[in-house]
């Protein structure tokens, strides 16, 4: 298997659409169109794997095309370890990834064993099969620098300046939603190719290779009040300190390399080409050369802090990294999720997505015209789909993403399922989510820094969440750890269903919809969240919550 791409139409090649739904989005994952490195099983962010290896997925394929309707396949870091007689409406696929027990959660313990062969990382969405490619990630880029713009600038980012480094699957949403809030940014990549791919996709509009044109640029358009995002050749150390130095102030600062996994952060003073080769002649090395690129960089955003920038870690652990090497920031630079965030969260509202199996545009494109006739008097999501629409082109799989709360989800999920039962969608539809969500993620230095009941490193709630949706029949439910902010930080969970226009799907979407997202509700609740405990105790809330 050299190319993968996703089976698409009404053609089964599974015994049921609830393992062909499963089939499909794995296949869809390593599309070359959306993965990163398809031939070594990574769909993004520098390690996130679907698989072990090749046999495994292999196996895994096979498996799902032979698995029966009351069966269950369990796979442990991405690799398949068996099959269990189950029911009908249990879970067609159960998943665990890269959990470590906690004296050993570390980066040098999970290498050690990956080396073995005993386990893979798999970031978020690659490891539960549910990655869409850029526009997966996209809403929440644009809901956080949304906030951003009502927190700190009225409302909209027009003639604000925004710098920002990382091009990758992550950070490439980042030029589409600051432009699409009518901003400027400026994005430093250290690769290239990755510039000259996201300038070929209209992700960014324009590539530069100094500092001086990048300037120039972004004065230009700040004065014509114009939105541009400009590509920005280098490393985002040596970017941001010269910008500092030649006293260019942005508006805000941030930053999505991959710093939290030191094998994929390209330290200063060597391309990307050359990483690689170094990181196994020269361990050491490249260790010193990371650390010393990585207080450069941190010191450089509090600089631009102290300065007036708004600047905040968006969700990569820099930060810690940087404390890691000799310099804490984290009682000067807050992270997205909980400064912007985290009020999205009381209200069980997250990033809802849904994928058509037909592989055809126009399913999404109708369950587009019923959101906005659902939820026409949302204004965010009146504007994010008018957005996405005009903006982003599908790749892989035709997907959507927007950020739903508990009632909307099971609603329009039910919808969907109703669509495909009466053929107004060519074939069933793929439910799923980001793992960035209320009751998903426990990660003490993005989801849950600083809660009011210093709960921050309470793990129970993503574990919780993943058998909730089992106990709901969702199609298939993981528990995994990691995440953006790498091993040891972060326990999350994921979950996808298959809406097929079955009656039985119908269940397992209003159950599993609702809890999903409910659960959410109740743990801001718990942690003493007014807004939180108000929903609780709403007549749409239909959980009943003890305490």
């Amino acid at each position: 298997m050299s190319v993968i791409k996703s089976p698409t139409g009404k053609n089964l090649h599974c015994k049921s659409w609830q393992q062909e739904g499963l089939l499909r989005l794995l296949l869809n994952c390593l599309d070359p169109d959306i993965a990163k490195k398809p031939k070594d099983l990574i769909a993004y962010g520098g390690r996130g794997k679907v698989a072990r290896n090749w046999e495994c997925l292999e196996t895994i394929i096979g498996t799902l095309k032979n698995l029966e309707n009351d069966e269950t396949l369990l796979i442990q870091s991405g690799k398949p370890v068996g099959v269990f007689k189950t029911f009908d409406f249990s879970p067609r696929v159960v998943m665990a990834g890269a959990l470590l027990v906690p004296k050993w959660a570390t980066w040098e313990t999970f290498y050690e064993l990956e080396k073995k062969g005993l386990t893979s990382y798999g970031q978020s969405t690659a490891g539960s099969w549910a990655f869409i490619g850029t526009q997966g990630i996209l809403q929440g880029t644009w809901e956080t620098f949304l906030q951003v713009a009502l927190k700190h600038f009225n409302g909209c980012l027009r003639k604000k300046i925004v710098l920002t480094s990382g091009l990758g699957e992550m950070g490439s949403a980042q030029p589409l939603a600051i432009t699409g809030l009518k901003g400027i940014a400026i994005i430093a990549e250290v690769d290239k190719n990755v510039i000259k791919k996201r300038l070929l996709s209209n992700v960014i509009d324009i590539m530069v290779f100094s500092v001086e044109d990048a300037i120039d640029i972004a004065v230009e358009y700040k004065e014509r009040g114009e939105p541009i995002s400009i590509g920005l050749l280098g490393n985002a150390a040596d970017i941001y300190e010269k910008l500092f130095e030649m006293g260019f102030i942005p508006d805000v600062v941030t930053d999505q390399t991959p710093a939290h996994d030191r094998k994929s952060y390209i330290p200063s003073g060597i391309l990307p080409e050359e990483a690689s080769s170094l990181r196994e002649t020269d361990p050491l090395k490249y260790e010193e050369m990371f650390r010393n690129t990585i207080i450069r960089h941190v010191k450089a955003m509090v600089e631009f802090k102290d300065k007036g920038s708004v600047v905040f870690e968006y969700g990569n652990n820099i930060r810690e990294q940087g404390k890691i090497s000799g310099i804490d920031a984290f009682n000067i630079i807050p992270n997205f999720a909980s400064e912007y965030i985290r009020p999205l969260f009381f209200e069980g509202r997250g990033p809802f997505r849904w994928v058509a199996l037909s592989g055809d545009p126009e399913d999404i494109y109708r369950t587009d015209e019923v959101l906005l006739t659902l939820f026409k008097n949302d204004r965010k999501i009146v504007d994010w789909i008018d957005f996405v629409e005009k903006r982003f082109s599908f790749h892989g799989l035709p997907s959507r993403v927007c950020w739903l709360n508990f009632y909307e989800r099971a609603l329009f999920g039910k919808i969907i399922n109703e669509m495909v039962k009466s053929g107004e969608l060519k074939a069933p539809v793929a439910i799923t989510r980001d793992h960035m969500d209320a009751a998903s993620m426990a990660s003490p230095y993005r989801e849950t820094e600083n809660m009011k009941d210093g709960s921050d490193a309470i793990a129970d709630w993503p574990v919780l969440n993943a058998m909730l949706n089992a106990g709901c029949g969702a199609t298939l439910v993981g528990v995994f750890q990691g995440g953006g902010v790498g091993i040891g930080y972060s326990i999350h969970s994921g979950m996808t269903i298959i809406a097929d226009g079955s009656k039985e799907a119908d269940f397992r979407l209003e159950r599993a919809l609702q809890a999903d997202a409910q659960l959410g509700v109740i743990r801001y609740a718990d942690a003493g969240y007014d807004k939180a405990k108000e929903i609780v105790k709403s007549t749409l809330f239909t959980a009943k919550v003890i305490s």
